[in-house]
């Protein structure tokens, strides 16, 4: 029997059960929307937490009531919020309304970036390998360090005095 066996294909036949296992790995996404044709999906980045719905329109983005130049009003943060769109391929495609709560603007332009990212997968099956290749889809884990005890802050110790 072990001198039958010279490639992987015939490993592969003489185990059984190996080939039924193949056409199970790869896996079809259906598209995840509500009654009104929305794709919802959470984004988190330090201390910020975003509610995003993504549907398709005009290219529309509202955070927390208002247009994205008033409630990010830096280019860069702007920039952050289009990048899902960009990478993926359908800038101006889609409406995007989002609520964020807790962080400063920074983690939460982060954390719309990545609740957007999330939603256009869920909206839009075909736009996962893009985003998921650009490290959209991956939750940013890093956060502020705590105090230490004895220390200045988290690492710097109190100023030394020779007298």
């Amino acid at each position: 029997m072990a001198e039958d066996i010279k490639t992987l294909d015939d490993l592969k036949s003489a185990v059984p059960g190996i080939e039924a296992a193949a056409p199970e790995a790869a896996i079809s996404r259906e598209p995840q929307r509500d009654q009104h044709g929305r794709a919802y999906a959470t984004g988190k980045r330090k201390d910020a937490v975003a509610r995003v719905w993504v549907k398709p329109g005009s290219g529309k983005v509202t955070v927390n009531g208002k247009d994205i130049n008033d409630y990010f009003a830096r280019p860069v943060l702007q920039m952050i919020l289009k990048q899902p769109f960009d990478v993926a391929g359908v800038a101006g495609q889609y409406d995007v309304q989002a609520t964020v709560k807790g962080g400063g603007l920074s983690g939460q332009a982060g954390a719309v970036k990545h609740g957007i990212s999330q939603a256009l997968q869920l909206h839009e099956p075909s736009l996962r390998a893009a985003l998921k290749a650009a490290g959209f889809l991956t939750r940013d884990s890093r956060v502020v360090e705590r105090k230490k005890y004895g220390r200045a802050k988290a690492r710097r110790s109190f100023q030394f005095s020779k007298r």
